[in-house]
């Protein structure tokens, strides 16, 4: 897996926006969408707010997606195989980059039909903890016309990238503007960041 892990880091250094098709297996990508279907049976999934704890906006007009927090406790197959998988390129991150990286959160998150998330970063304005963000997709057979692009900015330049199943982006959390298109299908994924705290 570490020819993954580096795909990412290099792709990551070669351009600010690391790209990894087959970061995670068929199975476990799988596992986690299932995961999701039934999250949204149970009515687990919550509207995503803007900001932390302090700072929270529940009226927010930026994003609709749904989300729901993982935690090791859950006991879930999946989840504790993602997170260890999670853990893994932490430490290789941090063997060969020098990271520092010494926490991490993860959710589930689901845009439906419709949703989106309007430009912005992933730092919060009064918390510096969050160093990088890592999305992992659970999107089988996804076409162009099915929306919910990432797309991302760099100075006068946008990329747009497909939430194609087992694919991962890495990029830091206070540099790069970024957005979710409107989805016009159901569209899943992991979102995350690797924080120094």
């Amino acid at each position: 897996m570490n020819e993954q892990f580096d795909l990412l880091i290099d792709s990551y250094l070669a351009d600010n926006i690391g790209i990894a098709p087959g970061f995670l297996s068929a199975s476990l990508s799988a596992g986690l969408q299932q995961n999701i279907i039934q999250l949204q049976k149970d009515e687990m999934m919550t509207p995503a707010g803007i900001g932390n704890d302090e700072v929270k906006d529940s009226a927010q007009k930026m994003r609709s997606d749904k989300i729901y927090w993982m935690d090791k406790k859950h006991d879930n197959i999946f989840e504790q195989e993602f997170l260890q998988h999670a853990e893994d390129f932490i430490d290789h991150l941090n063997r060969t980059c020098y990271a520092g990286i010494n926490a991490y959160e993860f959710h589930y998150a689901v845009y439906e039909e419709g949703s989106f998330y309007k430009r912005h970063k992933d730092q919060f304005k009064n918390d510096s903890n969050r160093k990088y963000s890592l999305i992992s997709y659970l999107n089988e057979n996804w076409e162009k016309a099915d929306g919910g692009q990432l797309q991302v900015y760099q100075q006068d330049s946008m990329q747009q990238i497909s939430p194609n199943s087992q694919t991962a982006v890495l990029f830091k959390s206070d540099e790069i503007e970024h957005e979710v298109t409107i989805a016009n299908r159901s569209r899943m994924s992991i979102t995350g960041w690797l924080k120094i705290v």
